[in-house]
């Protein structure tokens, strides 16, 4: 609590300028010897405080100091900053207030140079409440549950402990240790439902390599070779590394790429409707097929 006054009081100062121990005394709830007290810590720790008696007086740091100088350079400013802008881009909780009280001590304008948006079109409310409670269960080391529906159409109940939430691929994951596999799991936020954190404390580390596990739940993979047509070429390079591309001479396209086979592997080639062939492997091929032939048959 003392540390959090104490860098309240600065921010203060140097967003006023001037004021008052019984204006401090008023605003923390404390008695104006405890101020004294805190002001002579600031001192001790080299901030130049200074108090000027008599009326019109007042506490006050010396003119034109910015907390920030002896700490860090005009280029790690910057970077703080930019970096606190990223994160108030992806709407995380909490952030502009750190970034405003960070722009003052360092005496800048805080530039809006970047926006994010990686919710879905149609995003709810709950999805946004679904991040917000894993965030506070993962920094109080709380137990959650949920029901989750895997890509092979499986519903179960989960109790996880909840580690990271990670952005991979576009899409938001959960990390964390599931009490039903006994081991490490990754699930996607979106297929999560019904979740609830449980006043259950648990004690484990993050381990080092999580980006692991992300291959692991991957049952196996394919190497699909698909021609799309031209007229996707904006999805295309959206989409796909430059490396995996071949252009052709009539503007279409050859693409070869590896996927984990999965169900949303199927409806990715799906959605291209009739602007792409599956080339190779051949099951995939007539799979692709059958699912056509099924979805036309409805509309028949």
């Amino acid at each position: 609590m003392q540390m959090n006054r104490l860098f309240a009081i600065v921010y203060i100062l140097l967003d006023k300028k001037k004021v008052t121990a019984k204006e401090l005394s008023a605003h923390f709830d404390v008695s104006v010897r405890t101020i004294y007290r805190d002001l002579d810590l600031l001192s001790a720790s080299g901030i130049p405080i200074y108090t000027d008696r008599g009326k019109g007086g007042g506490i006050r740091l010396l003119e034109n100091f910015v907390f920030n100088k002896a700490l860090l350079s005009e280029q790690e400013q910057n970077e703080v900053l930019m970096s606190l802008q990223s994160l108030s881009a992806l709407k995380v909780p909490d952030i502009d207030s750190v970034l405003n009280k960070l722009s003052t001590l360092f005496s800048k304008q805080s530039a809006n140079w970047i926006a994010i948006d990686f919710s879905h079109w149609g995003n709810s409310e709950d999805e946004k409440q679904k991040f917000a409670e894993l965030k506070a269960a993962i920094l109080m080391r709380k137990l959650v549950i949920f029901d989750y529906f895997s890509s092979y159409n499986e519903k179960t109940r989960r109790a996880v402990e909840p580690l990271k939430i990670v952005f991979k691929g576009q899409s938001w994951y959960l990390y964390g240790y599931c009490r039903l596999k006994q081991d490490f799991r990754i699930f996607k936020i979106t297929r999560m439902k019904n979740l609830n954190t449980l006043n259950q404390s648990f004690e484990r580390e993050v381990p080092n390599n999580i980006w692991s596990q992300f291959k692991l739940d991957q049952t196996r993979e394919v190497t699909l070779q698909i021609k799309f047509d031209k007229a996707v070429a904006y999805r295309v390079y959206d989409e796909f590394d430059p490396t995996c591309i071949q252009k052709h001479e009539n503007g279409n396209f050859t693409v070869t790429v590896t996927f984990p086979e999965n169900e949303w592997v199927y409806g990715y080639i799906l959605s291209y409707g009739c602007h792409a062939e599956v080339l190779e492997p051949k099951r995939i091929r007539e799979l692709i097929k059958r699912r056509f032939k099924e979805g036309l048959n409805r509309y028949l």
